[in-house]
């Protein structure tokens, strides 16, 4: 269904069961997916592909140009998979040209009221994000991360997998896998245990992971020290060998 006040370009590409609200606005160069909700005051600009099953909310902006100073209008694109939830006012925005022209959000995300996704992002799938976060431009976030309300992230970071950023955090380093950060001074606080024990880890991968944990923030070892010691369990349970090349991988250095 579209309502007759909403404004749809001819370009754009809408699948079957698709509903769009009153006085939306659907760009040229846009594609939505089969099933996909648009409530209402909804605007979506292109180059925009989006996946089946999302809903948006009244007054979320998705696809806009970014707000990089040197953006000069090149053709760059945003890429929605399926299944997500995109609340009241979120912004997400195009990359640029001087990444890879190309912000992506996986599938099954939840972006809870004012939460805004910058140029050039990587978002991964079953992401949950709290009100008005704010997630600078070229940030990596893998599966299963929580983030808190307000809290924000500086541009180029990286955050593991199945990690928990508590409310009102700057996160201005990479996060590694599985761990919990609280406080405008991101303390980790361990490893995100009962998260891991509700998408099913077994008991012996989590206490693998805690050990990790330890060799990496309760020890005193440098990283390289961490990494080192950490390579025998990593052969044995995939969950340290996460942790150990997100370790490898970091460029920003993790929260310490």
């Amino acid at each position: 269904m579209i309502h007759p006040t909403a404004v749809i370009s001819e370009s754009a590409t809408i699948g079957e069961n698709v509903t769009i609200g009153p006085f939306c606005v659907v760009d040229d160069n846009v594609t939505i997916g089969d099933g996909c909700i648009l409530k209402s005051h909804v605007v979506v600009r292109g180059p925009t592909r989006i996946g089946k099953n999302n809903k948006f909310y009244q007054f979320s902006s998705i696809g806009e140009d970014c707000q990089d100073k040197k953006y000069a209008g090149e053709p760059t694109e945003l890429v929605i998979g399926d299944d997500n939830e995109f609340r009241e006012g979120v912004t997400v925005h195009r990359g640029t040209i001087q990444d890879n022209s190309i912000t992506i959000i996986g599938s099954r995300c939840l972006f809870m009221a004012n939460s805004h996704v910058a140029h050039d992002c990587v978002l991964g799938n079953d992401i949950i994000i709290a009100n008005s976060v704010a997630i600078a431009g070229h940030v990596h976030m893998d599966d299963h991360v929580i983030v808190g309300g307000a809290a924000g992230i500086h541009q180029f970071c990286k955050i593991g997998a199945h990690s928990f950023l508590g409310a009102g955090g700057i996160i201005l380093r990479d996060v590694p896998p599985f761990v919990m950060v609280s406080g405008q001074k991101n303390i980790p606080q361990g490893i995100n245990s009962e998260g891991l024990k509700r998408r099913g880890f077994s008991k012996e991968e989590v206490m693998a992971i805690k050990r990790a944990y330890k060799a990496i923030y309760r020890e005193g070892n440098t990283v390289d020290e961490a990494i080192e010691k950490l390579a025998e369990p990593a052969q044995e349970f995939p969950g340290v060998a996460l942790m150990v090349k997100f370790l490898q991988d970091s460029e920003r250095g993790i929260i310490r």
